[in-house]
């Protein structure tokens, strides 16, 4: 095969798999061992964008294998990197150790590299190899992006850090046997009913999986659904977990009963060498197979590997048996930015559920967590409450509604930042009192240039009439005093039951030149001193402070209450602490959940929405 140095415009010669990256002069601009290197945008964004479709990203390079990973963890992208070979090795023979190690084959492999003796030397020791110089990337970009399929949990990804983690423990052992006996591997199987959800999955396994497929006999969706109705066969699939992690549903049998004979053995070549495939076979009996084609494992008919455990299909092997159980419940109640801890907090084992500001039918962001709405929610007549909703677009028909009252959790964690940005006006009539906006007096505004900007930001019904009318018979009141927040949160407190504990998440006290906030450090230091001292008395709260790591403008985005991304996982972490201390265990935690919140987080923000949770 000749360099790739014309492709098609439809598609790779194969499917592209793995993409692996030389790093000088490739990855990035510069090299590494001589100085400084420039981030090249579009190939961070690249990796992120290829990764989300299950396309697996390796690097093989040669470099100092300590400061290329510092600089990879600097851009923020190494955790979408298996397997790096970084080193000072001939790149040939490498990359032919690598793709054996990853179980995968050449044609399915692109290397990049500016370097075309290293192109050639790689296509010589693996020919089939597809190779590219970076400045071809433009133009294969699309290609790439068009190419596998959506996979926006990491899946694939973390199945390879799970292959990694594995491979890497092999290496501890002379005796593979006694690796393989510490592997812990336990399999699953489920057969009759239990199959059918699995329909896609199974086909996608009969049709794609060649390495570990023993009879390759393919089939389209129809045939299978057909096939699973016939009684005369018997169905079954495989699951495999083991002490690195969870395989997932990784084979599938089909056995003729009449015939004794196997018409389907799949595998996926995520397990190979663990012996399921021998496994499996030993417990149908050793039925008649005959085998189609060239398959990675050679089977026989009297061995069945004693370091397998059978695990019985009740136990459900779709989460770490440590996160399956025990999860304390989690009440996040907050802005909607706090989106951005859940995925970290799930981590651990926590199940969360979430309240935050959302778009009301007028499309206005309503926070339900100023603590002024959270006491009209439990104080107001249900009447005046309506009333007041459906006068006020900022309001809005749900901005009473609240699972704070219905218990069915065991931890709140609680943002009060709107109480230390939002306004707040009295209504003149009755006394009523409603939080909106922040740091501006919305009566004083003029009512034309103010509806202007609402109506550029597709705000509905803040015209300027309601403006007037707003300002005809509400107050405006300024931002809520220290001591009537300390008052309502002594009441939220008593609002909670007592054995929950509260965690609260204070807010940074820096100043955010450009954000129009005049006020908001100081604001936040007043309220913070509040809070600090509410808890110190308090039973059962907690504070979470984030000034111990967002200390510079360069650590918010917008405003104050922003956070770059880095800073919400270890938010998280430090929350998750402080439910350990408080529970007085340390919570369970997966190093495979956190790597997919990681990746996710990396994500534009556009599929961050789609993806993320």
């Amino acid at each position: 095969m000749t360099p790739l140095s014309a492709p098609s415009s439809s598609a790779f010669p194969q499917p592209i798999k793995v993409i692996i990256w030389d790093l000088d002069d490739t990855f990035w601009r510069g090299t590494l061992s001589e100085g400084a290197v420039e981030a090249l945008d579009a190939n961070l964004q690249l990796v992120r964008d290829t990764a989300a479709r299950g396309i697996v990203h390796t690097i093989v390079s040669k470099n100092d294998f300590a400061p290329a990973e510092a600089k990879l963890q600097e851009l923020g992208i190494r955790d979408l990197f298996v397997f790096p070979q970084i080193s000072w090795q001939p790149k040939g023979p490498i990359i032919k150790q690598l793709l054996e190690q990853m179980q995968l084959r050449a044609p399915n492999a692109l290397f990049l590299d500016d370097n075309p003796i290293n192109r050639a030397e790689a296509q010589f020791y693996n020919p089939e190899l597809q190779v590219a110089d970076p400045q071809e990337l433009p133009q294969l970009a699309p290609l790439l992006r068009a190419s596998g399929k959506p996979d926006p949990t990491f899946s694939r990804l973390e199945q390879y850090k799970l292959l990694e983690r594995q491979q890497q423990a092999r290496t501890q052992y002379d005796d593979n046997l006694e690796f393989l006996r510490d592997a812990q591997v336990r399999v699953t199987f489920q057969e009759g009913e239990a199959v059918r959800p699995d329909l896609d999955r199974l086909e996608e396994l009969i049709n794609r999986s060649n390495q570990l497929n023993f009879t390759k006999h393919r089939v389209t969706k129809a045939e299978l659904e057909v096939g699973l109705r016939d009684e005369t066969r018997r169905w079954g699939t495989v699951r495999v977990q083991d002490r690195f992690g969870d395989y997932g549903l990784v084979g599938v049998y089909c056995l003729n009963r009449a015939e004794n004979r196997l018409e389907q053995l799949v595998f996926s070549c995520r397990i190979l060498h663990l012996g399921v495939e021998q496994f499996t076979y030993a417990h149908l009996g050793f039925p008649r197979l005959e085998v189609s084609g060239e398959v990675a494992t050679e089977l026989n008919s009297t061995d069945k590997p004693s370091w397998i455990t059978l695990q019985p299909a009740s136990v459900t092997p779709e989460r770490p048996p440590a996160l399956a159980t025990n999860q304390l419940r989690v009440l996040l109640k907050g802005g909607c930015d706090l989106g951005q801890l859940t995925p970290f907090l799930q981590a651990f084992a926590l199940d969360v559920t979430e309240e935050f500001n959302f778009n009301n039918e007028h499309q206005i962001p309503v926070h339900l967590e100023h603590t002024l709405l959270l006491r009209a929610g439990r104080e107001w007549p249900a009447a005046e409450q309506q009333r007041l909703a459906a006068a006020l677009p900022f309001l809005g028909r749900e901005a009473f509604d609240t699972n704070l009252w219905a218990g069915g959790y065991d931890v709140l964690v609680y943002s009060p930042l709107m109480d230390y940005t939002q306004d707040v006006y009295r209504e003149r009539t009755t006394g009523l009192r409603v939080p909106f906006g922040a740091y501006q007096n919305l009566i004083a505004q003029d009512p034309a240039a103010q509806a202007a900007r609402y109506a550029k930001r597709r705000f509905r019904g803040l015209d300027e009439d309601f403006l007037r009318q707003f300002a005809r018979e509400f107050a405006y009141e300024g931002q809520l005093s220290a001591a009537e927040f300390r008052e309502n949160l002594v009441w939220l407190r008593a609002q909670v039951p007592a054995q929950v504990p509260i965690f609260f998440l204070n807010g940074a006290e820096i100043e955010v030149p450009g954000s129009g906030e005049i006020g908001a450090r100081q604001r936040h230091q007043l309220l913070n001193q509040t809070l600090s001292e509410f808890v110190s008395s308090a039973e059962n709260c907690f504070v979470v402070n984030v000034r111990d790591f967002v200390q510079t403008p360069a650590d918010v985005t917008n405003n104050l209450r922003h956070y770059h991304r880095q800073h919400y996982r270890t938010l998280a972490q430090r929350l998750a602490q402080a439910i350990s201390q408080w529970h007085g265990q340390q919570l369970a935690h997966s190093s495979l959940a956190d790597l997919k919140a990681r990746a996710v987080s990396l994500m534009p923000g556009k599929l961050r929405g789609l993806f993320g949770k």
